[in-house]
């Protein structure tokens, strides 16, 4: 579709940063931590050198990172080897949060108030203070640090035939960034270890397919800076992005089959799709012209949508409703009656982002009692039965912030232009009350939009009738 250029100028700029915090205040969000806890977080980051007692020394492993240039808040190391028999080992280092953190004490408690991290264009509101997530727990280059070494061996197909986590203490070499390791992916100049996460993680996206997982192929709409003020973008995702998740959802994967076997921990679960929302995506499809052969699972017709034709798009769209229902299952004695997360087609737990995400720390803690054949700590037994609705809580709360975020940047891309025409598609129609959501392609807009008989999957001409930047809507009709 036509490209329609939109940049926000300086002042704009400003007025955008003045409601990013408009934003923060309406929802409560923090401002910085109470004394209490920065003190409690400097004390235990000044002890950080003693936190490698009684660890194993894995220091001679060369981990590297792979986050955004600009992170700081490191969870994840990575070094892949071959298997002398065959196959893969893959060494993943867990910032060790629990080292730092005393359960019930003041960092506790008021990460069990944030749940997660939360992200603005602007600033970051973080799940712990700055002096332990981006430095004294942090995976940084050059330093030891304490952690939670996952070993997990690979078949050479690439699927799962062992899992072992412990303490450790392990250093990072490099602080490597997606774009730079997908530049030398690309030119060539990549180096073995860059080389072995391209061919694992391709190898687990084979697994993945073979199991009927579902992964939307939609871009994300990310809100940039550009110069003084900010924009919004498509944006996919690097195939080292996906080839780096992998390692996190194989971690995540293997954390669910520990806690399964041993009868006790948190799962991140996912309901399978309602028939009748299948049904109705079907029938979409057919209204759209997507072939869709009745012999084709979901998950294989989802791999063939292309999200920047038309009609593809809106079907994306309308996809989502089938991924509704996902939460934090905690269990104890047994397991629970519905452990799978649909969208991978097996069982998987969030323990690879304990620096952002609460319930990160406690599943990782199962596993490690686990492994080594001890009783699972009472404060974690104790934190299962809140951290799943703690979990829900912030996790509403994120998707709030991030929803208003965006829609003062959509609002105040387009203020100057109402009554101008642009071209959008269609993705969504509610034919009763004669209205709809239009997805523009740069700026990257999301809006609603007003009018009888709307035509899904198509391209259509719209003409911009309001975008108010006070109360963060815009809206569209047919031209």
């Amino acid at each position: 579709m036509p490209r329609r250029q939109l940049r926000l100028a300086a002042a704009d700029g400003a007025d955008v940063r003045a409601g990013f915090v408009r934003i923060r205040t309406e929802l409560d969000l923090p401002d910085g931590f109470p004394e209490a806890v920065g003190a409690a977080a400097r004390e235990a980051g000044a002890t950080a050198h003693q936190a490698g007692a009684g660890r194993a020394d894995r220091t001679e492993l060369p981990f590297v990172t792979i986050d955004p240039a600009d992170s700081r808040d490191l969870d994840q190391a990575v070094h892949l080897e071959r298997r002398p028999g065959g196959g893969y080992r893959v060494h993943y280092a867990i910032a060790d949060v629990a080292a730092f953190v005393v359960p019930g004490g003041a960092v506790d408690q008021e990460a069990h108030r944030r749940g997660v991290t939360l992200y603005a264009p602007d600033r970051r509101i973080p799940l712990h203070p700055e002096v332990l997530c981006e430095d004294a727990a942090s995976l940084l280059p050059g330093v030891d640090r304490p952690a939670l070494l996952w070993t997990m061996d690979l078949d050479p197909d690439g699927e799962g035939i062992g899992v072992d986590v412990r303490r450790a203490v392990i250093r990072s070499r490099a602080k490597l960034s997606y774009t730079g390791v997908q530049r030398a992916l690309d030119d060539g100049r990549a180096d073995e270890q860059a080389l072995l996460l391209r061919e694992v993680g391709r190898l687990r996206e084979e697994r993945e397919h073979d199991r009927g997982g579902v992964d939307l192929p939609s871009p994300d709409r990310e809100v940039v800076q550009d110069g003084s003020g900010w924009t919004l973008v498509l944006r996919a995702p690097l195939p080292v992005e996906r080839w780096n998740a992998q390692m996190s959802l194989m971690c995540g994967m293997a954390a669910a089959h520990l806690m399964l076997s041993g009868g006790v921990g948190v799962l991140r679960t996912l309901p399978p799709a309602d028939p009748r929302d299948l049904a109705r995506l079907r029938r979409s499809a057919r209204a759209l012209a997507v072939p869709w052969p009745e012999e084709t699972s979901y998950a294989d017709f989802i791999r063939t949508l292309d999200p920047y034709q038309p009609s593809h798009a809106a079907l994306l769209a309308s996809s989502t409703v089938t991924l509704r229902g996902a939460g934090y299952t905690a269990f104890e004695g047994g397991a629970p009656d519905q452990p799978l997360h649909a969208a991978l087609a097996s069982a998987y737990a969030h323990v690879t982002a304990p620096l952002r995400r609460l319930v990160d720390r406690y599943a990782a803690e199962v596993c490690v009692s686990l492994c080594a054949g001890r009783e699972v700590p009472e404060w974690v037994r104790a934190g299962l039965t809140v951290v799943p609705k703690e979990m829900a809580e912030a996790d509403r709360r994120a998707h709030q912030y991030e929803r208003a975020l965006v829609d003062l940047v959509e609002a105040a891309l387009l203020q100057n232009h109402v009554g101008a025409e642009f071209t959008g598609v269609i993705t969504e129609v509610d034919e009763r009350a004669a209205k709809g959501t239009v997805q523009l392609r740069d700026p990257a807009v999301e809006a609603s939009v007003a009018g009888e008989r709307l035509p899904l999957g198509e391209v259509v001409r719209l003409r911009l009738v309001e975008a108010d930047v006070t109360r963060r809507r815009v809206h569209f009709e047919l031209a």
